[in-house]
């Protein structure tokens, strides 16, 4: 299965936290999932960690690394995915989010996520 996952899943997946559900983290171990991280997350996380709402830690030796240690593949953000997110519903008013729903919804795969909020869109959320 090819699943997209939202920037907080993949906080709580590198940093092994209790937050994420099991049937995410079973989901993100499976070797047989195409698991994919959008571009977006590493902008959200540095822009997190620059504001102070984040501490470095683990994530900032290199996600290109540690993704590839996880056998996750990078999904660019293309102009397409950039225009969509802007003509969604407001549904949401993270544009971060608003980015990860338009890549999901052109690549027609589900977003491995705990923000309820999503499913105001025409996506599958895996929680």
């Amino acid at each position: 299965m090819k699943v997209l996952v939202d920037t907080h899943a993949v906080i709580w997946w590198l940093e092994d936290a209790p937050r994420l559900s099991k049937r995410a983290s079973a989901i993100l171990e499976d070797r047989d999932n195409d698991i994919v991280v959008s571009a977006i997350v590493g902008w959200e996380i540095a822009i997190k960690i620059s504001a102070g709402k984040m501490e470095p830690g683990i994530i900032t030796e290199s996600l290109a690394r540690l993704f590839r240690r996880e056998f996750f593949s990078e999904l660019p953000i293309t102009l397409d995915a950039a225009i969509r997110s802007a003509l969604l519903p407001l549904h949401h008013r993270d544009p971060f989010d608003r980015v990860l729903v338009a890549q999901a919804l052109s690549l027609n795969i589900p977003i491995v996520s705990a923000d309820a909020v999503l499913d105001r869109y025409d996506i599958k959320r895996l929680w």
